[in-house]
């Protein structure tokens, strides 16, 4: 094997939505492409979110205004926050977060996310050309309860339409006509029309899994530890001891990422301090003849409510909650499920959950929050591609797509410079 052979083969730790994407976009680009994780795809942070894919998650959660009701949301949590007190202690993290709340960031922040999220869409909608059962193009809902619930919005809505996102605001009787089984509780209703989703996020991480497996690529499982540089590329290392090598990693293991750099001895300053917007979802058995269009966000009840399909094609309803900001380990809280599932059934009707569908997941967020993409300082061929908080499906084909033109030296779709793994360097 000759020297170019080997500079082009690339491990990618990781096979969430991210990991998954970045193996099929370096594998198109010729690398030879070994992709590697503890489980199957999709199977941990991938497996648990709300299935959207919407230019609307251009907005991060700190944005301005988020100073002026941080005491409210402190003294008197709802159910679209909750901060435990294991959260408290990443109070690097927490500081940077809010400082990253200004006007200027914030504008950094939307124009980077809109030009991954699109870059992704399109990513997405090519590939999943052999799935086009799990895509609906059909936006998604957000519901105010009450004119003055609207008019806190407004912001957000001036935001989606400098960006030209297309939506349309919606009447009762407008939400009625597009879906008549909500129940008639909402004063105003936005459609936002630049968005689509899937029916099922893990089945779609599988099938991008499978589609590189067909193409040549080769799946691992092992539960990584740590890094070490060598003369000519890196080492990893498992739980179990065992000790791998390859000429170039990609490290996209999601809220696990930082605690592996954090255990390998690297020649390096950087630091991101991340936290974990957690989320649970809770599945539903569907009522027969009542059915959902499209995914709802109800804004009062901060759960988001989307028509999924089981493993085996039954159709089902997944609530997703708000955000928890605890420990990436700590244990799980129902709290939030419980007061999101009292909210759903009286706008929607439902019926039983599903046995054991309870699922917990930790989204890392980087305190500007945007992801890390490009090669890490100081480590030549170790490239980075974590921190997505909870947008990891509307960002991860485009991550990957950025990163394989990083790392195959072209030009690239968007500008990476956002994205930079130098903007968390530490003196």
């Amino acid at each position: 094997m000759n020297f170019f052979e080997t500079s082009r083969q690339v491990t990618v730790l990781g096979a969430g939505m991210v990991g998954v994407s970045c193996a099929l976009a370096l594998q198109a680009k010729g690398w030879r492409v070994t992709l590697v994780d503890r489980q199957g795809p999709g199977q941990e942070t991938s497996g648990g979110n709300a299935g959207v894919l919407s230019r609307s998650s251009l907005l991060p959660f700190n944005r301005p205004g988020l100073w002026q009701a941080l005491p409210q949301m402190l003294l008197k949590p709802g159910p679209g926050l909750s901060v435990r007190a294991s959260a408290l202690g990443n109070w690097p993290w927490l500081w940077r977060f809010l400082w990253h709340a200004r006007r200027t960031s914030f504008d950094t922040t939307t124009v980077a996310l809109d030009g991954l999220i699109q870059l992704s869409g399109a990513t997405h909608r090519a590939w999943l050309r052999s799935a086009q059962h799990h895509l609906r193009e059909t936006g998604w809902l957000w519901l105010y309860p009450s004119d003055l619930a609207f008019a806190g919005s407004a912001f957000a809505r001036e935001v989606l339409q400098e960006f030209s996102v297309a939506t349309e605001v919606l009447t009762p009787k407008g939400l009625h006509d597009l879906e008549p089984h909500v129940a008639p509780h909402f004063s105003h209703a936005l459609w936002i029309k630049d968005a689509a989703s899937v029916s099922n996020p893990q089945a779609v991480v599988a099938q991008y899994a499978a589609q590189f497996v067909a193409a040549g690529g080769v799946f691992q499982t092992a539960h990584i530890q740590s890094l070490s540089q060598q003369a000519s590329g890196w080492q990893w290392q498992t739980h179990d001891g065992n000790v791998h090598w390859a000429p170039n990693l990609v490290l996209a293991m999601g809220p696990w990422s930082e605690s592996v750099l954090a255990a390998s001895q690297l020649p390096s300053r950087f630091k991101v301090h991340m936290g974990f917007e957690r989320g649970y979802h809770r599945h539903f058995k569907a009522v027969d003849g009542v059915s959902l269009g499209r995914p709802l966000y109800d804004t009062a009840g901060a759960y988001v409510l989307s028509p999924m399909c089981n493993e085996a094609g039954e159709s089902l309803m997944r609530m997703t909650t708000g955000v928890e900001l605890a420990a990436l380990d700590a244990k799980a809280n129902r709290t939030q499920l419980e007061a999101a599932e009292n909210a759903a059934r009286k706008i929607f009707p439902m019926r039983e959950a599903v046995p054991e569908s309870d699922w917990l997941g930790a989204r890392p967020t980087t305190p500007d929050s945007r992801p890390v993409i490009g090669e890490l300082p100081g480590c030549p061929g170790l490239w980075l591609a974590f921190g997505h908080q909870h947008i990891g499906f509307s960002t991860g084909p485009g991550t990957g797509v950025l990163l394989a033109e990083l790392m195959s030296s072209e030009p690239t779709s968007i500008d990476p410079r956002p994205f930079r793994p130098e903007r968390f360097e530490v003196a």
